[in-house]
């Protein structure tokens, strides 16, 4: 039987779409937890707009966002939405 795996985006899409990318890191780590213990294939947690957003108003460094998040999930895999023209721009 073929494995079905599964990328969630939580904690890149959902408060891009409702937030405008503008979650901080430390609110996130509470649910890391149990979101490494789901067994997800990866876990998309950056996206173009991420770093932007975390530079201009949040006041983070998003490099420190992926050692946090890679510390808070260490078996789940991370991925990152990339761009074809602006890496990580809009």
């Amino acid at each position: 039987m073929t494995k079905l795996m599964i990328t969630d985006t939580v904690l890149r899409d959902a408060h891009q779409s409702l937030l405008a990318t503008r979650m901080r890191t430390e609110d996130m780590i509470p649910i890391c937890e149990k979101l490494d213990k789901v067994g997800y294939w990866s876990l998309e947690m950056f996206g173009g707009a991420t770093f932007d957003s975390m530079m201009r108003f949040l006041d983070e460094d998003p490099w420190e966002r992926v050692e946090t998040l890679r510390d808070a999930m260490p078996k789940t895999r991370l991925q990152m939405l990339l761009r074809a023209q602006n890496v990580v721009g809009y």
